[in-house]
């Protein structure tokens, strides 16, 4: 998920306006789709209705998108000043404290699941050691450590994939390190493999953007995203099987790993068509619909308080869990879309009459991570 704060991308000089549009259209995506799960019926969920399966194929590459946005603009934003040493680098030292807000907050929200939180601090922290390990050794380029370690995440899919939903792994490990791989039932929800393979593979877009930032605007950039991401999305599959065919003699392994590489080039395609839709557009004006994507992890909190009670015990699962038609639950879905908007709209008054509140907070916090001295 790409959450972020509303100076992500504001200071770059190349300001990627294509990402806007993909974190805001991730965040409606996430807040109708985690709203119309809990509450539809389940007499209503019918694979073989076309609406339902629509929907169903949507939510499907959500959370790839969340995640894939997050190494990307992180990625771009570091680079911005890669020259710097490790430790004095600014963005370097905001991205170890954003790890530890997405951990806080997601044990905070949801204690005893590995939630998309949890997996998207993991990611960046994991891009912060893999850039420090760049900038030790720099033998081949940025972009292709980040290629080896999505790789590296998804093929391993292929080993948790034999093992049974229920089996935690590593087996004797504490219950909070199975979660971040594969814990039991419901409590892995996003574990590090494969999901944070989306996010290393953002982190070598973020690379390829940055390096090539002065290509970015032409034609055939975009393009090249819409036909990398079409092979990806219908030849996967085949190839995949052709791989198992001729290592096993049938289909037994490898075809396993199709879904993984199909959502990532469904991201790849909507980033292609966003870059288009920049294009045709003489100049995308900042507006409530970019402020919902610039804010995610604020909208985060709300809609899981809202949504499951979570920090109030109290939320809309226990009115309408799975016990709406299709038409409520859509009307409830843009009702609830609707509240957060407004919220977002208020935001910056909100945080000014909390400033009091957050003010020695932030602070605080830029002391604990030396991002700068604290001033009176």
């Amino acid at each position: 998920m790409a959450l972020s704060d509303n100076s992500l991308l504001k200071k770059t000089k190349t300001r990627l306006k294509f990402i806007d549009l993909a974190r805001s259209i991730a965040i409606l995506l996430m807040l109708e789709g985690h709203f119309v799960d809990l509450t539809l019926d389940p007499a209503f969920r019918d694979p073989n209705n076309v609406i339902y399966a629509t929907w169903l194929y949507i939510r499907g590459f959500t959370a790839p998108m969340f995640l894939t946005v997050t190494g990307i603009v992180f990625v771009y934003l570091m680079l911005n000043s890669r020259t710097e040493p490790f430790f004095s680098n600014v963005r370097i030292k905001k991205g170890f404290k954003r790890v530890f807000e997405l951990i806080f907050w997601g044990y905070a929200l949801q204690l005893y699941a590995f939630h998309v939180l949890q997996c998207i601090a993991f990611g960046i922290l994991t891009i912060l050691l893999i850039f420090g390990i760049y900038k030790a050794i720099k033998v081949i380029p940025l972009w292709v450590y980040y290629a080896i370690a999505g790789t590296t995440l998804f093929v391993s899919n292929l080993t948790m994939a034999h093992l049974p939903i229920n089996l935690p792994w590593p087996e004797n490990a504490p219950f909070f390190i199975q979660n971040m791989i594969h814990g039991p039932g419901h409590r892995a929800v996003f574990p590090i493999i494969p999901w944070m393979g989306f996010t290393m593979y953002g982190a070598m877009i973020g690379c390829l953007l940055h390096d090539l930032k002065n290509h970015v605007a032409k034609w055939r950039f975009a393009f090249s995203f819409l036909i990398i991401g079409f092979i990806f999305f219908w030849f996967t599959k085949p190839t995949m099987i052709g791989i198992d065919r001729m290592v096993y003699g049938k289909i037994n392994l490898f075809y396993k790993l199709d879904w993984l590489y199909e959502r990532f080039g469904m991201v790849l395609m909507i980033l292609g068509t966003l870059m288009i839709i920049e294009k045709l557009m003489v100049e995308i004006r900042q507006n409530l619909f970019l402020k919902i994507g610039q804010n995610t992890l604020t909208i985060y909190i709300i809609h899981m308080i809202l949504l499951y009670g979570s920090l109030t015990g109290i939320g809309v699962n226990d009115y309408f869990n799975k016990n709406l038609t299709p038409w409520e639950a859509a009307i409830g879905a843009l009702t609830f879309i609707s509240v957060h908007l407004l919220i977002i709209y208020f935001l910056d008054y909100i945080k000014e009459k909390l400033e009091f509140i957050l003010k020695p907070i932030r602070k605080f916090w830029e002391v604990i991570y030396g991002i700068k001295p604290a001033k009176d």
